[in-house]
């Protein structure tokens, strides 16, 4: 069997593999030729000359009369029929030679199908090898393919070898040339493409139904390729619905569930898209206001939306509605939106040619049309302020860490935004393998040009363009004096702030004297200091010994923390409420020392709890927490009662005699358990609030009341006769239970609890004078901090420093790690610079934003100082920038809120933009302590997008001069 043979054997069904007819005589791929299917309508003519033929075949006789036949023939054909050449050549070009049906396929070309019967009516022709014979086929006829003769739409289910065969371009048009085709047929077409390293001619083509997104009942069935690009079904439909170039489409698909999805990647082909024959594809045209029919802008009410359907305002100045927390985002996509040159990239569609949706690093083009969108609505002069909901929810797609409404800080959006849509429009489809080098004694020119080419040999898009630089990053290491350079790029300077290495804590020192009130302090540390410098700062304002000194964190009436003189002092945080005790001895009992002891005492009141028979009383705590010295030789109930009540005595009124005289009336039983002080059992601990951490492990953990069981109640006096004010409990560290019972507790340090009944507290215990303190004289101090210049701030981002130690550096020739020197230089800066302040803190214990004042020049910040690259002294202004956009950040930690200064880049006018507020500002009003991130633009950029050929109609500089002072507003 020869090779067609086989091949026609092995036919199937068409539709059964999409319309594709599989020929494998060719495995090597070529790359397939995108295009629309040419349709010829030619045709020729034949039914006269094939009976001018037969006559001459029967009688030479009429040889003339068929030659005047063959004249008018050729007179009303078109084109012109060649004379047949020999049977044996026909049968050579048609199926032999290089224009014959047993060539290989190659991908792109056209193919041709012919009549089966017709075909082989003319091999029976040529192989019967008499030109005169009976048997001559004619000229082409393909009725019995089609379904009908109005569309020449072809039959469902052909196969070739049994209905068709199929023929190469010149193959067909040679048969054409000789015996024409029958008059009106189309000739069949067909592309071969290449799918899956297999080339088929495509018998059955595509035929998508197209619709506008406002006209679905109209639709265009036009046949595609398999391989034809999303982009020309694109072009194809914006040709049929004569849309204008300046308009921007984009298609839909409705799939089998009946709902649409979008076509984003216009690059991809059909097949790739699974479209199918009878699949409607809708397009769409964005609206004059920047949204899409698709995604109508969400908006807060009915009111607004009808408002600004008429509005016509200042492209560019348009607010961003805060959806919860998100004014992070909205201050990040301000700044960048007025950036000149990358929104004229989106404006006027550049990306869409660069959209990369197959980069494994990028987020498949959507965070890019999703920037694009917002830019186009922002920059529409349609809106007074949008929602950037579709945006925030891509932004939560694709990054977890921006999911929900928290608030997060505006330059780690801006971070991941950069590097987003660098990634969604990076030229470079296939990111290749680059190693890098160190600079190994090189001249710094070479080794700086060949990082450059190596970074755009992977990195190529608009946003490297706009705002990538070039560091120097020189490390040394101490043991071996190994100098390691590299240049590494950078999209954004991070930039730290002069940091004062003092710090202001508030504390409350409580003096040993009765008399003498708490006095608020407010004292100058060593950031990095230990608590033994707080006692020492202390001990200058009160005169007292810092041994004499003990620090508590208090937190809700109890002891949250006990310090130790070596611990950091960044272990107290700014919130904390720190009380320094005056003391004459030590919380440590030391067994045969004749020191005091330090008792830590709690405050708490009997009151009814809610049992339903009442029967049985809670304990609340209440004031401030104590911590008292006690002599040895006074540890007894007694002893401590009295010691207690001299300590309290500024605020607790002692009973007069009439008071003890009531004492006496009571009975025996009931002064029996009011008057004595010591442990209580009666009564039972409510716990109203949780527990509680109790002090730190540096509490001794011997109990020096039970050395000696010098607290037994054996060890009390005989009942006398006197009123006592309070009873006296031993209780755990939260002061919310008894510790009288447990074995196990006896060796844990005791704190005491002073128990009130609610009478007595009421009639004894001034509540006001408890809770009264004064403020010493150092309270108004407050630690001025002096402003700074930008200038310094890049100065100390290029000091030299050491590395940490969870940072160290592996040195090529000590073969270990190493704390190296580290020393970054600028060599290259980018169109657009970013300078991010380094105002948040973060360490193990604290976290905190510096609030300093940071001075920085709003036109020509020279950078001519920093760079280190060998300068052009004739272009000054490669090294000057001008301020075109600052995010603020106002507040603290918790409660944050970011707003953007920035200037239109066609009016050259500042605004500030405060969520969906926005209002004109003035210079003066830009620098404030508030600037978080800076952005910059060269000088000779500015000049280029002034030039004839530049998109912006920006003025020189976008310092511009300031409104009247009746639309000034004061933002500091």
């Amino acid at each position: 069997m020869s090779e067609r043979g086989a091949i026609s054997n092995m036919a199937v069904v068409p539709r059964l593999f999409g319309g594709l007819c599989f020929r494998f005589r060719d495995q090597n791929p070529e790359v397939a030729v995108e295009g629309r299917l040419p349709v010829s309508h030619s045709c020729v003519g034949c039914r006269r000359e094939r009976t001018a033929m037969a006559t001459v075949a029967a009688n030479p006789a009429a040889a003339a009369a068929a030659a005047a036949a063959a004249v008018a023939v050729a007179e009303d054909r078109e084109p012109q029929r060649e004379e047949l050449p020999g049977l044996d050549n026909q049968w050579r070009q048609i199926e032999n030679g290089e224009s014959g049906r047993e060539r290989p396929l190659r991908a792109g070309e056209s193919w041709f199908l012919v009549e089966k019967h017709w075909y082989k009516q003319w091999e029976a022709y040529v192989q019967g090898g008499d030109q005169d014979s009976g048997t001559f086929p004619g000229c082409i006829n393909n009725a019995t393919l089609f379904e009908d003769e109005i569309n020449w739409r072809l039959k469902e289910g052909l196969v070739e070898g049994e209905d068709y065969v199929l023929l190469p371009a010149a193959a067909w048009h040679y048969l054409v040339s000789w015996y024409g085709l029958e008059d009106g047929q189309p000739p069949i077409e067909r592309k071969v493409i290449e799918l899956s390293n297999i080339r088929k001619v495509e018998v059955y083509p595509v035929e998508l139904l197209l619709v506008r997104h406002n006209d679905l009942r109209t639709s265009h069935a036009v046949q595609f390729s398999n391989t034809d690009s999303v982009g020309l079904v694109l072009r194809t439909a914006r040709e049929r619905f004569l849309v204008e170039p300046q308009e921007d489409t984009r298609l839909w698909a409705k799939n089998s569930e009946g709902s649409l999805d979008r076509l984003y990647d216009t690059h991809l082909t059909v097949f790739d898209s699974a479209l199918e024959t009878g699949q409607l594809i809708i397009m769409e045209t964005r609206k004059k206001d920047g949204t899409w029919p698709s995604a109508q802008l969400h908006v807060m009410n009915k009111k607004i939306s009808e408002e600004d359907e008429d509005f016509r305002g200042q492209p560019g100045i348009c607010g961003l509605t805060n959806l919860g927390n998100t004014c992070f985002m909205n201050s990040a996509l301000q700044c960048l939106s007025n950036v000149p040159q990358l929104t004229e990239y989106f404006l006027n569609n550049c990306y869409l040619e660069e959209l990369n949706f197959r980069n494994p690093l990028g987020m498949k083009g959507e965070i890019a049309e999703a920037y694009a969108d917002l830019v186009k609505q922002a920059w529409s002069g349609h809106h007074r302020s949008i929602v950037p909901h579709v945006f925030k929810n891509k932004v939560g797609h694709f990054a977890s860490q921006f999911l929900g409404y928290q608030q997060h800080d505006s330059q780690e959006l801006l971070s991941f935004l950069l590097d987003g849509l660098h990634e969604d429009l990076n030229r470079v489809k296939k990111k290749e393998y680059v190693e890098l080098c160190d600079a190994a004694g090189r001249p710094d020119q070479e080794v700086a040009q060949e990082a450059w080419q190596n970074h755009k040999r992977r990195n190529d898009s608009v946003i490297v363009d706009t705002f990538h630089g070039l560091f120097k990053s020189t490390l040394v290491c101490p043991d071996c004096g190994n100098v390691s350079v590299t240049f590494d790029p950078f999209c954004y300077l991070s930039v730290p702030l002069p940091i004062s290495h003092k710090r202001v804590l508030e504390v409350f020192f409580i003096p040993m004297d009765p008399r003498r009130k708490p006095e608020q302090h407010r004292l100058v540390v060593p950031k990095k200091g230990k608590i033994s410098d707080l006692c020492v700062a202390l001990s200058k304002h009160t005169g007292i010994s810092p041994e004499r000194m003990m620090v508590a964190d208090v937190f809700s009436h109890r002891f949250y923390k006990l310090y130790q003189l070596e611990e950091p002092l960044s272990s107290i945080l700014d919130r904390d409420d720190i009380f320094v005790y005056e003391v004459s001895g030590r919380i440590e009992a030391i067994e045969g020392s004749r020191e005091d002891i330090v008792v830590p005492v709690y405050l708490r009141e009997r009151t009814p709890a809610r049992d339903y028979n009442n029967s049985y009383y809670g304990l609340m705590l209440f004031g401030h927490p104590l911590l008292v010295s006690v002599p040895r030789d006074r540890f007894t109930w007694e002893g401590l009662y009295n010691v207690l009540m001299y300590r309290l005595s500024r605020y607790v009124t002692k009973p007069s005699s009439d008071d003890e005289d009531d004492g006496d009336e009571k009975e025996d039983d009931e002064e029996d358990k009011d008057d004595v002080p010591g442990p209580s059992t009666g009564g039972s601990l409510r716990e109203p609030e949780p527990e509680q951490p109790g002090p730190s492990s540096g509490v001794t953990n011997r109990c020096p009341f039970l050395l000696d069981n010098c607290l037994g109640t054996s060890q009390w006096p005989p009942r006398r006769r006197r009123k006592q004010l309070f009873t006296l409990q031993t209780v755990n560290s939260n002061g919310t239970s008894d510790r009288t019972t447990s074995p196990e507790e006896v060796h844990a340090q005791p704190y005491i609890a002073i128990d009130w009944e609610p009478e007595m507290k009421k009639r004894y215990y001034d509540e006001a004078e408890a809770e009264g303190y004064v403020k010493h004289d150092c309270v108004g101090y407050v630690m001025k901090k002096a402003p700074v210049r930008l200038q310094e701030c890049i100065e100390l981002f290029t000091t030299v420093e050491t590395l940490e130690k969870e940072n160290p550096w592996y040195c090529p020739s000590c073969k270990q790690h190493q704390l190296a020197t580290k020393k970054l230089d600028l060599w290259m800066l980018p169109e657009i610079l970013i300078i991010h302040l380094k105002r948040f803190s973060y360490t193990k214990f604290s976290r905190e934003k510096l609030d300093t004042l940071v001075e920085f020049p709003i036109r020509d910040l020279d950078f001519s100082e920093f760079v280190i690259k060998p300068q052009n002294e004739s272009n000054p202004e490669l090294y000057k920038y001008d301020l075109i956009a600052v995010s603020n950040h106002y507040g603290g930690m918790r409660d944050g809120h970011y707003t953007t200064f920035a200037c239109n880049k066609d009016s050259g006018q500042w605004h500030y933009f405060d969520d969906n507020s926005v209002s004109p500002v003035n210079e003066n009003q830009i620098e404030s302590k508030a600037a978080y991130v800076l952005f910059y633009q060269r000088q000779d950029v500015a000049r280029r997008l002034l030039s004839p050929d530049g998109s912006s109609g920006a003025p020189a500089s976008p310092a511009c001069s300031s409104p009247p002072s009746s639309e000034f507003m004061d933002v500091n």
